[in-house]
């Protein structure tokens, strides 16, 4: 499939078959830079806080939507801007993550919640299969597949590629502990792009990076470790705290930062391999 087959205006026009979104609501999902030359792609499964208008609000409040349950508050201000730093493709989820969560196994209780952050969703609650069916079939796979074919493409076209996921993370979640990382490093058994990542960052003492913290890429890895982990393909995950990217000037302190530990990293010899941990 050639570029100007997969722009944003052929994106939009493939909503127009989808039950659940109306035609001049935002496309599935972002698909930025298609013709990047880095071997990378970048990815934001949380990037968008929209409802379709067929849901409502989840029968939540307007502010509620604004709030850290709907979205990764700054992942995709910092994604767009990591994607043109590296020169790499980059796909964003177009819908918010209470409608269904893209880093979620499909089916999982936290892929469509009921209840995120102590906050309830009402239009959540008691659906059956035929809604969560429609739910996959019009958001989560119609992205999933767009980040397996272009990760085809980067791979056809070679070297092997990497897969960056970009979040972010609450300064204190549930009631909880403070979570007092700057950034948390999230991986599964792959270590090709976090450890030196971890280095690269802790270089700068005013960063307190966080090793699969403030939780463990062992459990929270759906997109990295269908898409990368299962190829052999080097992945990782970034979760900044939403405070470090609230605005502008901390996202573009925080891409440019990212962006120049992985251009070092994506340059090493020998990372560029099939490689299943």
């Amino acid at each position: 499939m050639n570029n100007k087959a997969m722009d944003a205006t052929t994106l939009r026009t493939d909503t127009h078959a989808a039950p659940l979104v109306a035609p001049d609501e935002p496309p599935l999902y972002e698909f930025l830079n298609p013709g990047g030359k880095a071997p990378v792609l970048v990815i934001c499964d949380h990037a968008s806080q929209i409802i379709p208008r067929s849901m409502g609000t989840l029968g939540l409040d307007p502010a509620d939507l604004d709030d850290h349950i709907a979205w990764d508050i700054g992942a995709a201000a910092v994604a767009r801007r990591l994607s043109a730093h590296l020169d790499a493709p980059a796909l964003l989820a177009g819908y918010s993550r209470l409608v269904i969560d893209c880093n979620r196994q499909p089916g999982a209780p936290e892929s469509i919640p009921a209840v995120s952050d102590g906050v309830e969703v009402p239009g959540n609650r008691d659906l059956g299969e035929a809604e969560h069916s429609a739910r996959r079939e019009t958001f989560f796979w119609p992205y999933h597949q767009a980040v397996t074919n272009t990760l085809a493409r980067l791979w056809h076209r070679g070297p092997v590629p990497a897969l960056i996921s970009v979040h972010s993370f609450t300064p204190r979640m549930d009631g909880g502990e403070d979570r007092p990382w700057d950034i948390g490093v999230l991986w599964n058994r792959d270590p090709r792009l976090a450890v030196p990542l971890i280095d690269h960052l802790r270089r700068n003492d005013d960063i307190l990076v966080g090793d699969n913290e403030p939780y463990s890429g062992l459990k929270v890895a759906y997109s990295i470790d269908i898409h990368g982990g299962a190829g052999g393909l080097p992945n990782v995950a970034v979760e900044i705290r939403q405070d470090n990217v609230f605005d502008e000037a901390g996202q573009v302190w925080w891409a440019d930062a990212l962006g120049e530990s992985f251009a070092d990293i994506l340059a090493m010899d020998n990372l560029h391999r099939v490689n299943r941990f």
